[in-house]
């Protein structure tokens, strides 16, 4: 059975979704979307078989990840 999508192509398996994994067993990122930090990120996550999207991952360019967001 492969551990990431990357894994599962080469093996040839186009449908292949991981398995469910809770936000507290990898890092959220703060990196801006679209920057090298970003993807290299999402990359990362891939080749570990993680999700490529984290619940508090920075998801505005004008806006901190809400890890990093000061109480107003």
């Amino acid at each position: 059975m492969p551990k990431s999508v990357l894994e599962a192509i080469k093996m040839g398996f186009w449908d292949f979704e991981p398995p469910e994994v809770d936000d507290e067993m990898f890092d959220a990122s703060d990196a801006m979307p679209g920057t090298k930090e970003k993807l290299q990120t999402l990359a990362d996550r891939a080749k570990s078989g993680l999700p490529l999207w984290h619940e508090s991952d920075r998801d505005d360019v004008d806006d901190p990840s809400p890890l990093n967001r000061k109480p107003r």
